[in-house]
């Protein structure tokens, strides 16, 4: 495990979120550390997506407090947080199936030379980007709706580093994805982490979660129902949290509080 930083690099603070009559978020407290893979867990319709769009600007939130490295800041939209350094992968991954893993990468940012596209040079990124993850995508000339889905996965996700964030969101990244995958998958996430990125892992798979979280949130209609250390907290303690039996989640944030967790 990588070591992670003293202040966090995102903190969220009293964050709401509505939708007309229907409230999404509710006063939801967050801190996200380089170095670390915080996971936030809950049903269907818990708020998961919803804080995800909050935290990129897509759905700016209400109300809230938001820091970045120590300082307050605005994210009211996309390039907000964008120029702040946090990249996001969506569940639907929003990739081009008609253009190959090179044409994804650099859509909207192509790289050009005396007027024209520099297709050289876009591949030669792609590839020294890709070796740097530590991931084998066999022709990046190829078009990724014949990827499986694995490799669309990481299309998606290399396309979000070449920003070179520092934080990274992903949003239910291994649903689509076998058993095998998943766990290739989840290698590469913690080599991320492990080289100082920030994450933010939103899944419904608890062995996702144990595999590579440092710290899991839960949200349970669209409110925090507790932030419990991975190593240390029981598989059943999360899941009580996620259902509702918050008897479990209140003694545990009453237990940090006093000192006795993470």
């Amino acid at each position: 495990m990588a070591q992670t930083s003293a202040s966090p690099l995102l903190s969220l603070r009293g964050v709401v979120k509505s939708f007309g009559a229907v409230r999404a978020l509710t006063d939801i407290d967050l801190e996200i550390r380089a170095g670390e893979v915080v996971a936030v867990m809950g049903d269907s319709g818990a708020g998961k997506s919803t804080l995800v769009k909050v935290i990129t600007g897509v759905e700016p939130a209400d109300t809230g407090v938001f820091s970045w490295k120590g300082r307050t800041v605005q994210l009211a939209r996309p390039q907000h947080s964008q120029s702040l350094g946090i990249s996001a992968v969506y569940q639907n991954l929003s990739l081009c199936d008609n253009l190959d893993v090179v044409g994804n990468l650099f859509l909207g940012g192509e790289l050009r030379r005396y007027g024209v596209l520099d297709e050289m040079e876009m591949g030669r990124r792609t590839r020294a980007l890709l070796d740097t993850l530590s991931i084998r995508i066999p022709d990046a000339r190829v078009p990724v709706a014949s990827l499986p889905a694995d490799q669309r996965q990481i299309v998606a996700i290399a396309r979000a580093l070449l920003r070179e964030p520092d934080l990274l969101l992903l949003d239910e990244p291994t649903q689509a994805m076998s058993a095998q995958q998943a766990d290739q998958f989840l290698d590469m996430v913690e080599r991320l982490r492990d080289r100082g990125l920030g994450i933010l892992l939103i899944s419904r798979a608890m062995g996702d979660i144990k595999a590579v979280a440092d710290r899991v949130a839960v949200l349970r209609l669209g409110h925090n129902n507790g932030v419990f250390n991975v190593h240390t907290a029981s598989q059943e303690l999360i899941i009580s949290a996620i259902s509702g039996a918050t008897d479990h989640a209140v003694a545990h944030r009453r237990t940090e509080r006093k000192g006795g967790g993470t």
